[in-house]
Formats: structure tokens, C-alpha cells, sequence
């Protein structure tokens, strides 16, 4: 199960159910796919496909939405 947190544009935000335990967000869209690390920092974990101007957007939009990706994983998880 990978539940959908937001999508912006063409980017779809979500996170796999059975996945490891650090909190982190999934970011695809028809050129690629990405994965941020939420704490202690948002950090770019890995990507393929996008260029620098996606990853410094999608981290930008990571950053600004950061508290609603942690309280949906945290409802999710029941954290």
C-alpha cells in the first residue's frame, strides 16, 4: 500500500506502508522519482530522472509542507 499524501502539478507525494521506519516522502512524476529524508532535516535520499530545478522545487515544496507529510505518516502509523 502506498497511500497518497498530496499531488502538486504533476508530482505525487506518498509513502510505501512496508518500507523502512525513518520518516521520509516519495515524489514521482512521468520523469522520474525522488525520496527526502523528513528529520533531523529535509535531505534529498535519492532520485532518478529529474534535474537540479525539480529537486531544488520538490525540496522546496517538501520543506513548505513538511509538517502535513509528518502528521499523515503519523496518522497512518499511529506514531
Amino acid at each position: 500500500m502506498s497511500p497518497t499524501i498530496f499531488r502538486e502539478g504533476k508530482y505525487r507525494f506518498f509513502f510505501f506502508s512496508l518500507e523502512e521506519e525513518r520518516m521520509h516522502v516519495h515524489i514521482t512524476s512521468p520523469e522520474g522519482e525522488a525520496k527526502f529524508w523528513l528529520e533531523p532535516s529535509v535531505k534529498l535520499a535519492s532520485f532518478t530522472g529529474f534535474s537540479t530545478r525539480d529537486l531544488n522545487l520538490l525540496q522546496k515544496i517538501v520543506e513548505d509542507r513538511k509538517d502535513e507529510i509528518i502528521r499523515t505518516w503519523q496518522s497512518h502509523f499511529k506514531a
